[in-house]
């Protein structure tokens, strides 16, 4: 006869107890969703850098535990935690007023480090904005006084190109510049005699001016 087969015992399925965090500018505070935990048996051990909980699980042989290696210091003297029947809140006083980006860190330091003052005086005193602006004032005027002073230039040689075409034209180019310019009070310089000579210049003010004799 063969041996009785023998029912393997059930194995115990240890529950999944959640935890979370968040933080606030002085605590770190961890949240564990063990439900129904009994105060006098929560046990808790804070270390500079680690945290330790450890609970009986309600209506299990099991035993619940959390050890973390903490990201940044606490002050192990400061920190709290408190039992209610739906989790277990610990509150971890941080000891620099750092922001964390993980909980846990494995004993590394995540600290955002200042620039060296070395660094920034090596990258040059840096200028205000008005600095700046007093620099455009400077540019603004070096434009007016480069257009004030070309433009007498424009005229002078506006005028000797004038001078040059009267000085090298004809008796008839001489006549019609003559002629247009006293007729058009100024305003008009031709040197068509063809046109000129067949009637009277008129006055031809720029536009949005108008033209008043002398003896108005």
């Amino acid at each position: 006869m063969g041996e009785p087969n023998e029912t393997p015992a059930p194995e115990l399925v240890k529950p999944k107890i959640k935890h979370d965090w968040y933080q606030t500018d002085a605590l770190v505070v961890v949240t564990i969703l063990l439900k129904n935990a009994q105060s006098d048996k929560v046990k808790v051990v804070y270390g500079d850098r680690s945290l330790s909980v450890s609970s009986p699980i309600p209506n299990s042989e099991s035993e619940y535990s959390l050890e973390i290696e903490l990201a940044h210091e606490i002050v192990p003297s400061m920190c709290t935690h408190i039992v209610s029947p739906s989790k277990i809140e610990v509150k971890l006083r941080k000891k620099e007023g750092l922001r964390w980006n993980l909980l846990e860190g494995e004993g590394r330091e995540e600290k955002i480090k200042a620039i060296p003052q070395a660094v920034i005086d090596a990258s040059g005193p840096q200028q205000p904005p008005k600095l700046f602006k007093k620099d455009w004032d400077q540019i603004e005027k070096a434009i007016k006084k480069e257009e004030e002073e070309e433009k007498p230039q424009g005229d002078a040689a506006l005028n000797a190109l004038f001078q040059k075409i009267y000085g090298e034209g004809s008796d008839e180019v001489r006549r019609a510049m003559n002629k247009s310019f006293v007729e058009s009070g100024g305003t008009v310089l031709s040197t068509n005699w063809n046109q000129v000579g067949k009637e009277k210049v008129e006055v031809k003010p720029p536009d949005g001016l108008e033209f008043k004799k002398w003896d108005e």
